[in-house]
């Protein structure tokens, strides 16, 4: 059978909450990402026979059909094909995962896989007002808060990060020192140039100003360990998660090519890698930062793989105890965990951040010749997924 390969991949820088993209409606943005991922690559839009698309968060008119609307704003052809997928953070990996299955049973042979968020652009809705206040006032929710609580017990899920900590008994100092660690590799990676051979920069109008936007927003420099330990728990009294050791809220949209090897050989295409497997199970939702440990636990067993057979590590930082965690319980190396940074310090948009984990550990495999990388990530509502990614 022709082998699936992963190819391309560009990405927007990841713009802050209410920052510089908040101004660009989601589908259009991604169909700005999506145009510039098969122009790098050298690919014609008519060359695409499907687009595989998420977004978490409905924040426009036109996202609830996202696929077909940003296939479409691309420039792929009017009969190519469209699928929406989401699988809470883990959207972005999920999107390659069901554009490889899409192109592995023969309904497509080139398809292009992303996706986008404008976290900034989530309406507020009134619930009450289809069958009619009848009177007194009447209150707006935010999406944006649905988004970010638990389900099932309506925490928010920064304390489900703290109920991590308190039942595998991790202290807050580990916990900053991640947070810092990630900064500081993040802005290494952004000053060596590592980030910007996946960013696609774009001309962005906001007030009066246009200007090129390029650089991940949410990178901070000159943070201390003693600013780190001076701040207060975010979520719960005499907790040990801060804003500092939490993920960002953001806006972005990327993409990756998935075809088969030969009909993107055929275009002048270069392969890079392939998903050898994946792995999604389920944990507890009230310690969902768990997941991370049986999905990749279980996706080694499976393909017969030990910790040190693995090149790289990419684990999302929703919160830094989830990766405290990961570390603690499969003695995931340090030096190939993370390098270049992650949600804490690039953002995590959860449409897109599998997919900047996917270019990310394949461009370090690719630089330092390495061959397999794990992919892996909690979810809201309790799951774990972990990816194996070999590098061709």
């Amino acid at each position: 059978m022709d082998r699936v390969v992963l190819a391309g991949g560009r990405r927007s820088a990841f713009g802050a909450f209410r920052g510089s993209l908040s101004g660009i409606e989601m589908t259009d943005l991604a169909g700005r990402v999506g145009a510039g991922t098969l122009q790098a690559a050298g690919l014609s839009p008519e060359k695409v026979d499907h687009i595989v698309f998420t977004t978490t968060v409905p924040s426009g008119r036109d996202s609830l059909f996202s696929a077909r609307v940003v296939g479409q704003k691309v420039g792929l052809p009017e009969a190519a094909g469209s699928l929406a997928v989401v699988r809470a953070c883990a959207s972005g990996l999920q999107a390659l995962i069901s554009a490889s299955q899409q192109v592995a049973s023969g309904h497509s042979q080139i398809t292009l896989a992303g996706g986008g968020e404008s976290y900034s652009r989530v309406p507020y809705v009134m619930n009450t007002l289809r069958e009619g206040a009848v009177r007194g006032p009447v209150s707006a929710e935010d999406m944006l808060d649905w988004a970010y609580r638990c389900p099932f017990s309506q925490e928010f899920m920064g304390e489900t990060a703290e109920n991590l900590a308190a039942d595998y008994g991790y202290a807050r100092a580990p916990m900053d020192d991640w947070a810092l660690m990630s900064q500081s590799r993040a802005a290494a990676a952004r000053d060596s140039g590592f980030l910007a051979r996946q960013i696609l920069p774009l001309e962005v109008t906001r007030g009066r100003e246009t200007f090129v936007f390029q650089e991940d927003e949410c990178i901070r420099t000159g943070l201390t360990a003693e600013k780190l330990a001076s701040l207060r728990p975010a979520f719960r009294e005499g907790g040990v998660v801060t804003a500092a050791s939490s993920s960002t809220v953001n806006d972005a949209a990327g993409f990756m090519l998935v075809g088969s090897e030969k009909a993107l050989s055929a275009a002048g295409v270069a392969p890079r890698g392939f998903i050898r497997d994946w792995l999604a199970v389920g944990v507890p939702a009230r310690i969902m930062g768990h997941g991370p440990v049986p999905a990749i636990r279980g996706l080694l067993e499976k393909n017969g793989l030990r910790v040190s057979d693995i090149d790289y590590f990419e684990v999302n930082e929703a919160f830094a105890a989830v990766n405290v965690h990961a570390e603690t319980q499969l003695g995931l190396p340090r030096d190939a965990h993370n390098l270049y940074g992650g949600g804490i310090s690039i953002g995590h948009p959860p449409g897109v951040t599998g997919l900047r984990m996917c270019m990310t550990a394949l461009q370090h495999l690719e630089e330092t010749g390495g061959r397999l990388a794990v992919l892996s990530m909690c979810l809201g509502a309790g799951q774990g997924l972990a990816v194996l990614v070999e590098r061709i």
